[in-house]
């Protein structure tokens, strides 16, 4: 009956422990990809740990959970588990509450992805308003790009079923050359990626979770390095120069960049990381983190079927 304590504890110490190494480490800013990858790793870690915690738990308490869980496993198994029934009250309850904490978090991806759909609905409509299509207009499928009339720099990416790049007139006219072709470059990166299911997830579990550090600095570092893989995505079809160009043209009034900034603002860095590149890692270190990112998850599912892998030999 070890095993439940041995996943609780590793999963604790991953939720404590990762973020000061993943913010003590020099490579992130240079690779994001990988740095998410590890990030969404390391998450995935702790889940399993939980879950596979909660399991065990409840077979220990319950003998109808536990012929769920053991249905097809072969005799001796669940003697080699040690799940008695004198640890009943106090496993019950320990499963309850992370169950408990799993609609928790569930609950919350929910609200999320509901937020981001009536956000999404909310600029729909506000664009059918400023731009309406004029009677028997039709747009090609081709066409990705709406101009909007405003005096404020900002462009975003409508996704949806009806994709579309929005571009005020303010900061059509400030861009240049081909740095429109790096905000599009930038934004269809995102989409690409998938990014918004990455950032829902962070949300769901920051919020359900606020006191939690790992899902803290995963929703932080999600909503960082998502940016820089998309900068990258861009630099490489049109370059960095002119990447960093169209951000600084995107933001520069809004007053990120001058000695009156916010601290806590992330332009500035993101348009010195383009101007002055950082050497990313060679290809043999990239592989050895992208193998070692694949032990961190793996290590609370081997630690869970041992005892079972253990009785079969």
């Amino acid at each position: 009956m070890t095993v439940p304590f041995v996943l609780l504890i590793l999963g604790a110490l991953a939720a404590a422990t990762a973020p000061r190494l993943l913010s003590r480490a020099d490579w992130p800013e240079r690779e994001p990809v990988l740095a998410l990858w590890v990030w969404q790793c390391v998450i995935a870690a702790v889940l399993l740990c939980c879950v596979s915690a909660m399991a065990l738990l409840a077979s220990a308490a319950w003998w109808q959970v536990r012929g769920h869980v053991f249905a097809f496993a072969p005799t001796g198994v669940v003697d080699a588990y040690g799940l008695s029934s004198s640890y009943g009250r106090w496993a019950g309850t320990l499963a309850i509450l992370l169950a408990l904490g799993g609609l928790w978090t569930a609950a919350m991806l929910t609200r999320e992805v509901r937020a981001t759909r009536a956000r999404r609905r909310r600029r729909r409509a506000e664009l059918r308003e400023r731009a309406p299509r004029l009677p028997g207009e039709t747009v090609p499928a081709t066409e990705r790009l709406v101009v909007l009339e405003d005096t404020r720099t900002d462009a975003w990416w409508l996704s949806g079923a009806d994709q579309r790049l929005v571009i005020t007139t303010a900061a059509l006219n400030r861009l240049k050359g081909r740095q429109l072709d790096a905000v599009l470059e930038h934004e269809q990166g995102h989409v690409r990626a998938r990014h918004d299911l990455l950032l829902h997830s962070a949300g769901a579990l920051a919020g359900a979770f606020p006191q939690v550090p790992v899902f803290a600095a995963f929703r932080d570092q999600v909503h960082h390095l998502v940016e820089l893989a998309a900068d990258d995505t861009a630099s490489r079809r049109v370059g960095r120069l002119t990447t960093a160009l169209a951000l600084v043209e995107l933001n520069e009034e809004r007053g990120v960049f001058g000695p009156g900034a916010a601290a806590t603002a992330t332009l500035p860095g993101r348009v010195h990381r383009l101007l002055e590149p950082a050497p990313r890692l060679s290809p043999a270190r990239r592989l050895r983190v992208t193998a070692c990112s694949l032990l961190i998850p793996a290590v609370p599912l081997l630690i869970a079927f041992g005892p079972g892998i253990g009785a079969l030999t």
